[in-house]
């Protein structure tokens, strides 16, 4: 498959241009490390990855050692891998204070990690990298956004959508991955070993936690709701979890980006923080997935294509967010 231009790489490229450390993180194969190494040539960046257990080893042995051995500027992948990196990036960053030297990648939330605030307040620039947009797939650049928030609200025209074309868009999503595969079949094994890597993995790169059989079924629960208010004591019925444990699960898959909570909205900012946010997740193809949800029964059964229809909706809008200059919150 050939390179698909991404339309954060505007971001990524100012960001460069004026912080030390700039980290890309989002959820596993949406495209970080080809999009990392794509700007890194261009930019005569350095490459090394953590995912490589010959290079993680070696940092592991001698975090200290292995980064001040390597060449400035350079590309860091799947940082998360070696927390003790940040403390050598804050010591490099403090001795000589020069924008583009770090670009690190990694699939979990490293502000979860012990520390992470103190280690890089005011060095570094965080940007999220989600899977391809409708926008991006098409080659365009849409402002829809900037438009909604301007001062004269646009009249938009769109060519109508068949269902067919919208049904294969739902089940399909952005994993560029996924965008190689053809069959249901082969799409579903694709997200069965896509999971157990993150669950296995990013989880435990971010906390040590007991009951890991269970977040599979979690996940399952979560895409059943879809767009649901976020009730925490019916999960916690369903998925025998007390609720402290099950926010902390909830927490996690956030900081893995397979799910998101959408803020309730109110005019009065007290009311918007108790009120119950929505809950999504991060694709329509890997909520597909967990709805065992094929093109056949998106055709036959309106209300999940409602479900999964909105789903698409916000992430689409979540990912143009990223580029836009109105940046609601």
């Amino acid at each position: 498959m050939k390179y698909i231009p991404r339309n954060i790489t505007p971001e990524i490229l100012d960001a460069l241009s004026t912080s030390p450390v700039v980290l890309l993180n989002g959820a596993r194969q949406t495209g970080k490390s080809t999009l990392a190494q794509h700007l890194g040539r261009q930019r005569g960046f350095r490459y090394v990855s953590l995912d490589d257990l010959t290079v993680l080893e070696g940092i592991s042995h001698d975090p200290s050692g292995y980064l001040m051995s390597l060449p400035l500027p350079v590309i860091i992948d799947e940082v998360q891998r070696e927390p003790r990196l940040f403390r050598v990036i804050k010591m490099l960053v403090d001795r000589r204070r020069q924008p583009g030297q770090f670009f690190l990648t990694g699939s979990a939330n490293v502000l979860m990690l012990p520390r992470m605030a103190e280690f890089l307040a005011g060095r570094m620039e965080i940007l999220t990298l989600w899977p391809f947009s409708c926008d991006e797939l098409m080659g365009r650049k849409s402002v829809f956004i900037d438009q909604v928030f301007s001062e004269h609200f646009p009249y938009f025209h769109e060519e109508d959508l068949l269902l067919p074309d919208l049904v294969r868009k739902l089940i399909q999503g952005g994993y560029p991955e996924i965008l190689k595969l053809s069959s249901s079949r082969r799409r579903n094994a694709w997200f069965d070993a896509y999971i157990t890597t993150i669950l296995q993995r990013d989880v435990r790169d971010l906390a040590r936690i007991e009951g890991l059989h269970e977040l599979p079924r979690l996940l399952s629960l979560i895409a059943a709701n879809a767009g649901a208010m976020l009730n925490l004591s019916d999960l916690s019925r369903r998925t025998g979890l007390v609720t402290m444990t099950l926010k902390r699960y909830l927490t996690l898959l956030e900081a893995t980006f397979l799910v998101q909570r959408i803020p309730a909205w109110s005019g009065n900012i007290g009311k918007r923080l108790i009120k119950a946010p929505r809950i999504y997740l991060n694709d329509t193809g890997l909520l597909c997935y967990l709805l065992g949800c094929d093109e056949e029964r998106l055709f036959k059964e309106p209300q999940m294509r409602g479900q999964v229809l909105e789903n698409y909706v916000v992430q689409e809008l979540h990912k143009q967010r990223v580029w836009s200059e109105a940046r609601p919150g």
